[in-house]
């Protein structure tokens, strides 16, 4: 451990002018080099790597003296009760560097590849359908959903709350016919909504897979974010509806997701007995494993998640 001798101090006078050299010294303080240490004024907390910056700013001493002549008494009094002091060695200060460099970026991502978030934004109109989608993938899961169909709503509300995704979901459709069309023009305008959100797929798993129990029903979901659109649909609903919901249109919806995102999606029903149990359930394992598959991996530092180098609807 080294020890900083420093030289005999000469008294300031008691002027404004002398005590704001003073004041000064006192702020240059954790720039003095120390001897044996091998440390250098970079090292030290700086409006450039210093995490909070509010207070003073700090005021280095400047000499025009050679390497080991160290000349600060002239400025800070307080020297004289510092002679033979000694530092004992911290990593505080490239730990403060470590913990910004962490924040620069969210879920892990390079910063290069992600400076504005990941957002996708489609509307899609027909002579039958009117829908708006809003999504982030990088969002605490708010979700503002309205298809005129309340099962609908309640079910994509799950895959906001569970795949932390903000979503706003806006639809007008010929209800008075059915839901049918309404259903399969909002799961289009999602797919389409998070192709677009997930860009280039640069940095992201790829692959995500959750089991979700829900009371005596549990379904399994496996998704892959290729390119190549893919459903392997395995539920067993034993009723016709729940309310007015016809569940055949749970397969039809993500279908039409599958097709317009070009994810491959595998839904398995491991249990259940209560219709409405078992569909939740299949929305809420898909909305975990579709958070799997969007977060960054920080290991891969923003390359494709491919062997090939790309991922492509081709």
């Amino acid at each position: 451990m080294a020890l900083l001798s420093l030289p005999p101090i000469t008294p300031l006078a008691s002027t404004p002018s002398n005590f704001n050299h003073a004041w000064k010294g006192v702020l240059g303080l954790s720039t003095v080099k120390l001897m044996g240490m091998g440390l250098s004024e970079d090292s030290w907390p700086n409006s450039k790597n210093f995490i909070c910056n509010s207070g003073p700013k700090l005021h280095c001493l400047s000499s025009d003296k050679e390497e080991n002549d160290y000349v600060a008494g002239d400025f800070c009094p307080l020297y004289s009760s510092l002679t033979n002091l000694t530092i004992p060695p911290t990593r505080r200060p490239q730990r403060l560097m470590r913990l910004r460099a962490a924040n620069d970026s969210q879920n892990g991502a390079p910063e290069t590849s992600h400076t504005k978030g990941r957002f996708g934004e489609i509307v899609r109109v027909t002579k039958e359908t009117n829908v708006q989608v809003k999504i982030s993938l990088d969002g605490s899961g708010i979700s503002d959903c309205n298809t005129g169909i309340p099962f609908l709503d309640h079910m994509l509300d799950q895959i906001a709350s569970h795949g932390l995704f903000d979503m706003q979901v806006k639809a007008c459709g010929d209800i008075h016919i059915d839901d049918h069309h309404t259903n399969e023009d909002v799961a289009l305008a999602l797919g389409s909504s998070l192709l677009q959100a997930l860009g280039d797929r640069k940095g992201i798993y790829r692959f995500g897979d959750f089991s979700a129990p829900l009371d005596e029903a549990l379904v399994h979901v496996a998704l892959d974010l290729s390119g190549r659109p893919y459903l392997g649909y395995d539920l067993c609903i034993p009723t016709q509806r729940v309310g007015t919901y016809d569940t055949q249109l749970v397969e039809h919806f993500f279908q039409s997701l599958v097709n317009t995102s070009g994810m491959t999606l595998h839904i398995r029903q491991l249990a259940g007995k209560n219709s409405h149990h078992i569909i939740e359930a299949t929305f809420k394992a898909f909305a975990r494993a579709l958070r799997q598959a969007t977060e960054y991996d920080t290991r891969r530092s923003g390359r494709i998640p491919s062997s090939k180098g790309v991922l492509s609807r081709a």
